[in-house]
């Protein structure tokens, strides 16, 4: 049990949830719409700050961050819940678990912030990543991890769905370094009917980590028959140049999952025209995800055109960057790659 940050007080023991763009009003004896904060006598407590519902360590590439020291590992933390309810979560058995198994304990192993930070050092990763399940909802415990890990040299990354609320990314944003950030659509039907949320609030969280000076990368997971129309694809690629053409755009293979089966995979043709929608909008880097072997996880330099990183999966086979620029034209590749 930890009292919550960003809450306050309201008449009859209420409290206001300010931590995710849901803004929950939850009366005492209630939790939020994530399942892990709970009102308790019109106080808010986080009820899994310390309980760690995985940890692994990862490639940088897995998380996809593919411009933020390639080739490095990333020690990755989750606790159970999520404050979306996405119909087609790949990691529903943890993110959706306070619903699925309501009045049961959170499971997990205790694991400190102090714990994470010196496992990461003792692997020898670059960096900490809050993946996995959204760490919006574990906020409290991200944040001292964070604070400990940016004092240690480690950078911070947040895998989100963008939910979050402007007062705790400014919170956090001093011990960021990085986000990969969903866009699961440009269509706010899609958001409510598959996500349970609202398009806007994505849309200023993507552009407030920009301003916030946050390396950012986006990733759409394409699902055929929900998201994959040309046109939509398009207005997310000319979203994202509106913000900055140099931020990657990582467009990923789905595979039926969860509640949403009735959906194919998507195949190589459709992330192949999709990456091409991206390049044409003026977006420097545009990756397919969930495919490898496809050539489309390359690095390519967008003036030039020369090949800078070779990829596998989640492996590099090849850098030629030199001092963080191509080896021949000198053009910077952006993002942090030392």
């Amino acid at each position: 049990m930890h009292e919550a940050m960003l809450y306050s007080q309201l008449a009859n023991k209420q409290v206001h949830c300010q931590l995710c763009q849901h803004f929950c009003k939850i009366a005492a004896g209630e939790r939020g719409l994530c399942g892990v904060r709970e009102n308790q006598d019109g106080k808010l407590y986080s009820l899994v700050y310390g309980v760690s519902a995985a940890t692994n360590i990862d490639p940088i590439e897995k998380k996809p961050l593919f411009h933020l020291q390639p080739g490095t590992t990333s020690f990755s933390v989750a606790t159970v819940g999520c404050n979306l309810k996405c119909r087609h979560c790949q990691n529903w058995q943890i993110a959706q678990y306070p619903h699925m198994h309501p009045g049961e304990a959170i499971p997990g192993q205790k694991l400190s912030p102090e714990a994470i930070v010196e496992q990461a050092k003792a692997a020898g990763c670059a960096s900490i990543a809050y993946t996995y399940t959204e760490p919006t909802i574990y906020f409290e415990y991200a944040y001292d991890t964070a604070r400990l890990a940016h004092a240690a040299g480690i950078k911070n990354i947040f895998v989100t769905n963008g939910y979050t609320s402007a007062e705790a990314l400014r919170t956090i944003a001093p011990y960021l370094d990085a986000a990969n950030i969903d866009l699961k659509a440009f269509s706010d039907d899609f958001y409510r009917k598959v996500c349970g949320a609202k398009l806007q609030p994505v849309r200023d969280t993507i552009r407030l980590y920009r301003e916030l000076g946050i390396w950012v990368e986006v990733t759409t997971l394409v699902i055929p028959g929900y998201n994959d129309d040309e046109t939509e694809l398009r207005q997310v690629a000319d979203y994202i140049v509106s913000i900055g053409a140099e931020i990657p755009w990582h467009v990923s293979a789905f595979y039926p999952s969860h509640k949403l089966l009735d959906a194919p995979r998507t195949s190589p043709e459709i992330l192949r025209r999709a990456r091409q929608i991206g390049l044409a909008a003026g977006l420097h880097y545009v990756y397919q995800g969930n495919v490898p072997g496809e050539g489309g996880e390359n690095s390519f330099c967008h003036v030039c055109g020369e090949l800078l990183i070779e990829r596998h999966g989640f492996s590099i086979r090849m850098n030629r960057l030199k001092d963080g620029c191509c080896g021949s034209c000198g053009t910077t590749f952006a993002g942090v790659v030392a």
